[in-house]
């Protein structure tokens, strides 16, 4: 007798029902869809030999295992997959490039009958002008290898403003101090207004200025010292006025 273990491994497999194949095929690759929406847990694999398929839809076990005909390329980068709202879709490359098409998909013949369909949306005949598969609803499909698309690693961080040392990420939230050292070391900073010296500028940065003046304006005192010395010097004295008209009379 059989062990439980394998009795319920059995079970579950009788009891999971045949999951229905599209295909189509151009000289050098096939279109294989799975046509069950909303699959849930799926597991695939691809061999050069084999495509195994397990998956839930409508709250029911489907499988699938089918048999190419022919060797196909499961390391190619063309070979990929995707599940979408309704079919998992994928293209597989065949191993050999050949100018005939495979007569039919799998090397069952019955299997293939009861299981498998010519995909007509996707279907050429092979003395028609090929064109590539439409691979539109395989945008960010993985390859059978189980990692994702082609990577898009990490975006590097943006250079910081010209003239400014190339500080990360320009100047949101940057090191005050760093960058007022940076400023000291470039002697005068390049770029500043009327060749003003920037470390200076920079160190007077600390807080804001009176009246809400922005940072770095600080106290504007050399105005009010300015129109003082105007006041004094500018205009004479009234009392010396008066005594040079009565010298006159």
């Amino acid at each position: 007798p059989l062990c439980p273990t394998h009795q319920s491994k059995m079970a579950a497999v009788s009891d999971a029902l045949t999951a229905p194949v599209k295909w189509a095929q151009r000289a050098d690759s096939l279109y294989v869809t799975i046509a069950l929406p909303d699959v849930k847990d799926e597991k695939i694999e691809l061999t050069k030999d084999k495509l195994s398929f397990k998956g839930t839809a409508g709250g029911k076990e489907y499988f699938a295992e089918l048999e190419f005909l022919k060797p196909v390329n499961p390391e190619d980068e063309g070979t990929k997959w995707k599940c979408l709202p309704r079919s998992i879709q994928m293209v597989i490359m065949k191993e050999t490039e050949e100018e005939e098409f495979w007569v039919r998909l799998l090397k069952d013949k019955v299997q293939e009958k009861g299981q498998c369909s010519i995909d007509w949306d996707k279907y050429v005949d092979e003395d028609d002008e090929q064109e590539a598969f439409d691979q539109s609803n395989l945008e960010g499909a993985q390859g059978f290898g189980g990692g994702g698309p082609p990577g898009m690693g990490g975006m590097g961080g943006m250079g910081g403003m010209p003239g400014m040392g190339g500080g990360p990420g320009g100047a949101g939230g940057m090191d005050m101090a760093a960058m007022q050292q940076m400023m000291a070391q470039m002697g005068g900073g390049a770029g500043g207004a009327g060749g003003m010296d920037m470390a200076s500028m920079m160190a007077g940065m600390g807080g804001g200025g009176p009246g809400g003046m922005p940072p770095g304006m600080g106290d504007m005192g050399g105005f009010e010292d300015e129109a003082d010395s105007d006041d004094e010097g500018g205009l004479p004295d009234l009392d010396d006025d008066g005594e040079e008209a009565e010298a006159l009379d």
